[in-house]
């Protein structure tokens, strides 16, 4: 456990975040202000089973019950991977295969005290975190978006986070942007993840002749780097993968008004190489009177996303925060 340096004994409004993703288990307790004043983290055995992956949940929340601020833990928030089924307090995410329907909000609940536990998908975690105290701060209608081995998504309607009935709304990896595209193993066709996902981005640009440098690094990291020094397959696949999002982000403005798209996880991080390409296409695409305003900006909250969105969900005092069957 790492407690930070700085914080303020007297804040009111502690909540324990759990981050759940297919490589880690992070926790954290965050104060009502967004500052992390206490995390522990565990590597998640996700291809071991249920209740070992269970286990490793349980040692953070334990890591995290070991510290002297837990008393003043007013609610418990957790931001997994998906699917989740927020209504039912079930998760199944892709990559953790012993969790299918697995009842994660219950058995948290029984090693809390019975604190409200409130359990929301990683893109909608994302996006309380980038509305709560990162680039879609003061914006009443937003799209975030999760670029990275998916693509997920959520939305802020109103000027509050829109999960939807089950977690899921704003998963915006699974709109078709190509019709007569790839086989999606969602079982749609031409879906924003299959072009624009990580993954997606390196099998793209090897297939097109690009191959990774003496480093041997064949991820969308390298297609980043090889398109910086001028690649041409490498720049195509990112193009083509600023056209799918582009086309997603704009079907989107059109549907809902949403102002801002925040855009986050590791592809984002090859900035302008996707950015760029991305700008220039949502202009193409986005071009009724009322999405051309629509801005395109990296998200600011970087790792801790995760955390903060799941402490932000748990700390709204109009959450839901109980499974209903």
């Amino acid at each position: 456990m790492h407690t930070e340096p700085e914080h303020d004994p007297a804040a009111t409004g502690l909540a324990a975040a759990l981050d759940i993703g297919g490589t880690k288990i992070a926790g954290a307790l965050v104060d009502g202000t967004g500052r992390i004043l206490v995390r522990a983290r565990r590597p998640t055995p996700a291809r071991e089973d249920a209740e070992t992956v269970m286990g490793a949940v349980a040692s953070v929340l334990d890591e995290l019950a070991g510290s002297p601020l837990w008393g003043r833990v007013e609610a418990v928030g957790i931001g997994s991977a998906g699917p989740v089924d927020a209504a039912a307090g079930t998760v199944s995410p892709v990559n953790v295969p012993a969790w299918r329907g697995f009842p994660l909000v219950d058995r948290v609940r029984a090693r809390v005290a019975g604190r409200p536990v409130c359990l929301v998908g990683d893109g909608v975690a994302m996006t309380a975190a980038e509305h709560w105290r990162g680039a879609a701060r003061g914006y009443d209608d937003a799209l975030c978006l999760v670029v990275s081995t998916g693509v997920g998504g959520g939305l802020v309607l109103g000027g509050r986070p829109h999960p939807g009935p089950t977690g899921n709304a704003g998963h915006i990896g699974h709109i078709s942007v190509d019709l007569d595209g790839d086989p999606c193993p969602c079982g749609g066709r031409g879906c924003v993840e299959r072009i624009a996902s990580g993954p997606n981005i390196a099998r793209r640009a090897l297939a097109a002749g690009w191959r990774p440098g003496p480093d041997g690094d064949a991820t969308a990291a390298g297609v980043a780097a090889a398109a910086r020094a001028g690649d041409p397959a490498a720049r195509g696949a990112y193009d083509r993968a600023a056209r799918a999002l582009a086309a997603g982000i704009a079907a989107t403005a059109t549907l809902l008004e949403v102002r801002i798209a925040v855009v986050g996880g590791g592809v984002a991080g090859a900035g302008e190489v996707l950015f760029a390409p991305l700008r220039r296409e949502l202009r193409r695409y986005a071009t009724l009177p009322f999405t051309r305003p629509l801005e395109v900006v990296p998200a600011t909250t970087g790792t801790d996303a995760g955390l903060l969105g799941a402490a932000a969900a748990a700390l709204d005092p109009r959450a839901d925060r109980a499974p209903r069957a």
